[in-house]
């Protein structure tokens, strides 16, 4: 090959990057040419939704006609760093790490709502810690994920219960490594999901869960988030994304039972996530997953407001240093529109 052909195939990446510094992440801004003919990036986490078994079936590629590799990510602040590099382009994040960085200003919006959390997130106590009620967590070592959905809701159950911060020991953890800890016994608690939720559950008690918690005012969500300069340049695409995760949650609707008691879609999710087969049915149920006209009553009415909410408390915890005065702008509802 000369040098010429040589340099024709040198990945422009290489080359078109330019490095911006937004509060602490470093932001790869990729020229249109750094997706043209490759295959789109997409983040993943394991938590249980019906958009799973059209990922599990193909239908995102088929129905886009674009090549798509998908990378399984333990927790969101690993997706918003992996965005932040420029390694994924689309992300599926909780509600409050997008608050945490849309706070810090990444140009990244969300553009759909995979679901409204509820049971499939949980505060489990083990029974070997003797805790009964929540009183009982003073003292003890709390694992979670920081500026997780989880941690966030382990923050608002703790204040709902008059317990401060610094009373418990909370860790540092991703869910694999909280797997871990639970079976070696270092810790006494957790919040956390799939499939980490269903291990721990064994041998443990809930305490409470991110439904109950959204009936006292602390809603999370799970999110579809897009980097912009993807968004800009590849319409079409989001386009269909979004359709084809609504035709999921259409199907899902129309006989919930059904979906989740089918045995080859529950095969499939189980496969995806690392969840156990026989848990996919209820795991399922545990979350409100929003048709179109929900979720554009959602994103074009309270959800900006959830977010803001989310990024006050997370700066009263001291877990982001800045709040934005408005986050719509960070908020992208084109999408929707087939």
């Amino acid at each position: 090959m000369n040098l010429k052909n040589k340099r024709k195939h040198t990945p422009l990446w290489i080359t078109a990057l330019t490095v911006l510094a937004i509060g602490g992440f470093v932001w790869y801004q990729a020229t249109p040419a750094d997706t043209a003919g490759q295959p789109v990036v997409i983040a993943y986490q394991t938590g249980v939704d019906p958009g799973k078994l059209a990922q599990a079936d193909g239908d995102y590629e088929r129905n886009s006609n674009r090549a798509i590799e998908w990378k399984k990510f333990d927790s969101g602040s690993d997706v918003v760093n992996a965005l932040a590099s420029g390694n994924v382009v689309i992300g599926n994040i909780g509600s409050s790490p997008f608050a945490a960085a849309a706070s810090r200003n990444l140009p990244i919006d969300t553009f759909l709502i995979t679901s409204r959390l509820g049971d499939s997130e949980a505060l489990v106590v083990s029974n070997r810690s003797g805790i009964k009620e929540p009183r009982d967590l003073i003292g003890k070592t709390i694992a979670v994920p920081f500026v997780s959905t989880t941690h966030y809701s382990l923050l608002c159950a703790l204040k709902n219960w008059g317990i401060s911060e610094d009373q418990t020991k909370i860790i540092n953890l991703r869910p694999p490594e909280i797997a871990a800890a639970w079976a070696r016994g270092d810790i006494d608690a957790t919040y956390v999901w799939e499939p980490v939720l269903g291990k721990v559950k064994a041998d443990g008690t809930v305490l409470t869960d991110s439904g109950k918690l959204a009936e006292q005012g602390a809603a999370t969500y799970d999110l579809w988030v897009v980097r912009r300069d993807f968004a800009e340049n590849n319409p079409d695409f989001l386009k269909s994304f979004v359709q084809t995760t609504l035709k999921s949650i259409s199907d899902y609707h129309q006989n919930p039972k059904a979906f989740a008691d089918n045995a080859e879609h529950a095969r499939k999710i189980a496969a995806l996530t690392g969840s156990n087969t026989n848990d996919i049915p209820l795991l399922l149920t545990g979350n409100t997953y929003l048709n179109e006209f929900q979720q554009r009553e959602v994103l074009q009415g309270e959800f900006a407001q959830n977010i803001a909410d989310t990024a006050n408390f997370l700066k009263s915890q001291g877990k982001v240093d800045q709040v934005k005065p408005d986050y719509h702008d960070h908020i992208n509802v084109r999408f929707l529109q087939p």
